[in-house]
């Protein structure tokens, strides 16, 4: 009689013991970012296993009340988790209504910087924030209000004799498109063991970005590279621009911010960084690759629907190269799948899957609007939240595709 009191003492304080800890796991995840949650279910998961295993080997009747292992093998969208654990039918991925409060401290700090700093003197006049739009109207909006287009011959200062024979001379809709199904790969640490490889190159083109190379990493990031989109600073600084053989691939676009909304003249005169004589530079190397300028005013137009439909005031600088290249590929196909801009299960501070540098302003955004940029796409995405969970991968409809 004794011994059987005992038990049942040790099986009560084993579950007093449980529901503590899961109280505590559940209060630190709520301290820390949304996003943060998917580590602290998987150790819930695994906590919850090991102490119904306790409680069944004291001879409690717990047992009924332990989860399915195969009911465990996938992280649930529950925030709350309890002694029994249900299976849930979507899974907890990037929340389109995110703000400055999902940031640590150290990002909201430096987004409030940014707010300060203001340096490309931006002044939004337009309506928002907050300006609520279903995702086919959203799609209808960019489409209207975005220019993806490229700098001409015939723009001045590049129609003067400085700059002779150094633009393409065919539009990029005769060398790029219309295609079918298009994939933008970024460069997130996430794609590091993906295997995603042979399902990124099955897609009719492949953009990439800056210096991301496929050579070493095929499997998980693939081989096809049709477009690269290079920022001005990757093309102004980097040694190795005019000699790397990874730049020789596909069509190059480069892009650099300009002053708020600032044309062609006077962003000529104050680049952000001067590029164009290393453009000229390659140029003269490759004159049968094509090798774009992007337009200035495209990076300010997205901003400013990035502005309009954000909960709150976003960064005062230009949208990030993977959220440029999502509008661009948008402007080129049909269907356009996105890789690792939503972070899958595989989210991780390292920043880059051919680099060892970790920095959780990668994912959430720092000098970029990358939290706002990813409500966007959470928004705009007809995939699932399965997709975006195991694969990384936000499905968008192509302009040519929609009917406004």
């Amino acid at each position: 009689m004794i011994h059987t009191n005992m038990k049942k003492k040790f099986s009560c304080c084993v579950l007093a013991f449980l529901l503590f800890a899961v109280i505590c796991v559940w209060k630190e995840r709520k301290k820390g970012s949304y996003y943060d949650s998917l580590k602290f279910q998987a150790k819930e998961f695994q906590l919850l296993k090991s102490l119904g295993k306790m409680t069944m080997g004291s001879g409690s009747q717990a047992s009924s009340d332990t989860q399915d292992p195969q009911e465990g093998s996938q992280i649930l969208s529950n925030p709350r988790v309890t002694a029994k654990v249900k299976p849930q039918s979507s899974f907890q991925v990037w929340d389109k209504d995110s703000s400055s409060k999902n940031l640590i401290p150290r990002l909201q700090k430096i987004w409030k910087n940014y707010l300060n700093m203001n340096k490309y003197k931006v002044s939004y006049k337009g309506p928002g924030p907050g300006v609520k739009f279903s995702a086919e109207a959203l799609r209808c909006h960019l489409r209207d209000h975005v220019n993806v287009s490229m700098v001409e011959a015939t723009d001045f200062p590049f129609n003067t004799s400085e700059w002779e024979g150094y633009l393409p001379k065919e539009n990029i809709r005769t060398k790029a498109g219309p295609w079918h199904r298009c994939a933008v790969v970024s460069s997130a640490g996430s794609l590091k063991s993906s295997q995603l490889g042979q399902e990124i190159d099955d897609h009719d083109a492949v953009m990439r970005f800056n210096g991301a190379p496929t050579a070493n990493f095929q499997k998980d990031v693939g081989m096809k590279t049709t477009i690269r989109l290079m920022n001005s600073q990757l093309v102004t600084t980097e040694s190795l621009f005019l000699k790397n053989s990874l730049y020789n691939e596909g069509i190059l676009i480069v892009w650099d911010p300009s002053v708020y909304h600032a044309g062609i003249p006077k962003w000529y005169e104050n680049p952000d960084y001067n590029f164009f004589s290393k453009y000229k530079s390659y140029r003269k190397m490759h004159p049968s690759q094509p090798f774009y300028i992007l337009k200035p005013q495209m990076p300010w137009e997205l901003w400013d629907i990035i502005q309009e439909i954000a909960p709150e005031n976003i960064q005062p600088n230009p949208p990030s190269s993977g959220m440029l290249g999502i509008i661009i590929m948008m402007t080129l196909c049909d269907q356009v799948d996105v890789y690792e801009f939503l972070p899958s299960k595989r989210k991780t501070d390292v920043c880059y899957y051919h680099q060892k540098f970790f920095d959780s302003a990668c994912t959430m955004g720092a000098y970029h609007p990358l939290l706002f940029e990813k409500n966007m796409v959470k928004h705009l995405n007809e995939g699932t939240d399965e997709d975006i969970y195991l694969f990384g991968r936000a499905t968008l409809s192509g302009f040519r595709s929609i009917h406004c």
